[in-house]
């Protein structure tokens, strides 16, 4: 159970990682995605996940990749948020993609009102905590990164977290 925690943990500090990134530069590195895809398979192979269950993760991130490629192409989503969701919902599976939909929604939700609310905050504002409010300025993009990063890594880590607890 270490491993899987252990694991799960890194993904955790990976998806905050890519969060502050999204932040900070509207982007999301393609390795650091790719790497956090990588590590549901090195889960999957420690744990001995069943291939039919392995096969039901993988297709449904093809899905949802897909679905966030048709609104990359109506410029409605990034690039990176794309590859992003369809990780999470690799790791999520068809057990938690509901869980995962609905936190990443609320979370986005929140995100892109901050962005709105900060569209027009100056990024040279004296005051830290301003300058850091700014840097979330719909002005430059909503950065959809943090939504999918936090509900994601929640869903990821918390039944875990959750299982270690309850089995004591």
């Amino acid at each position: 159970m270490l491993l899987p925690l252990t694991l799960r943990l890194i993904v955790l500090c990976a998806l905050l990682w890519l969060a502050v990134f999204d932040i900070r530069f509207r982007r999301l590195p393609t390795k650091a995605v790719l790497a956090i895809g990588a590590l549901f398979f090195i889960e999957a192979l420690f744990v001995r996940m069943p291939l039919g269950d392995v096969l039901q993760h993988v297709l449904l991130a093809l899905g949802v990749f897909l679905f966030c490629a048709l609104l990359f192409a109506a410029n409605l989503l990034g690039g990176g948020d794309a590859k992003l969701a369809a990780v999470i919902f690799l790791w999520a599976g068809l057990r938690l993609w509901m869980p995962a939909l609905t936190l990443i929604s609320v979370i986005g939700t929140l995100v892109s009102l901050i962005s709105l609310a900060t569209k027009r905050m100056n990024p040279e504002h004296r005051s830290t905590s301003m300058r850091v409010l700014a840097m979330f300025s719909g002005a430059r993009g909503v950065p959809y990164g943090v939504a999918l990063a936090l509900g994601g890594g929640t869903v990821i880590v918390l039944p875990v977290l959750l299982s270690m607890f309850l089995t004591r």
